[in-house]
């Protein structure tokens, strides 16, 4: 039986700032500004997120890019150092690919579609990216313990570090 964290435990498990490196990314036009710190604003404002072995929280996460791997480092809330994970983006390319393939589809559709179409087009997309987020999960399984909102939101902004405008 797993324990249920109590009230001052949940509140540590969470990420109180979330920064992507703006090495890794290009600057783009002011409406993928606004989703990525929409984004960003979501994922601070409810989110489950604890390293393993770490309960010092609550966290600071920056987001990067680095020779085609995904770099997760984990500060606490004053900034000192708690843990830096580095993935492999392999497992997640295919999916990321797809994503924006049908957000491309998804926008033209907007312009011109039924609402129908719109609605299998959208019903798609997030099904591609409910899977991105199933398979960043299982990539943080043993380093960071996260639930599946908060992996949707990590997704979104694993997306955003790809995005070249």
């Amino acid at each position: 039986m797993t324990a249920v964290p109590d009230n001052a435990e949940a509140k540590k498990a969470r990420l109180v700032a979330v920064q992507l490196d703006e090495g890794s990314i290009s600057r783009s036009t002011p409406d993928i500004e606004h989703e990525r710190a929409v984004a960003i604003y979501d994922l601070i404002e409810d989110n489950e997120f604890e390293p393993i072995g770490d309960t010092s929280g609550p966290y600071q996460l920056h987001l990067s890019l680095v020779e085609k791997r995904l770099v997760f480092s984990v500060s606490g809330e004053a900034g000192e150092r708690v843990v830096t994970h580095i993935l492999s983006l392999t497992p997640l390319r295919k999916v990321v690919k797809d994503y924006f393939l049908i957000c491309e589809s998804y926008f033209e559709a907007i312009k011109t579609a039924t609402p129908s179409q719109i609605e299998a087009i959208d019903m798609g997309r997030r099904g591609v990216h409910n899977e991105g987020s199933r398979i960043l999960m299982e990539r943080l399984e043993g380093k960071i313990r996260v639930d599946m909102q908060t992996a949707r939101r990590l997704f979104t902004l694993v997306c955003a570090l790809h995005w070249k405008g």
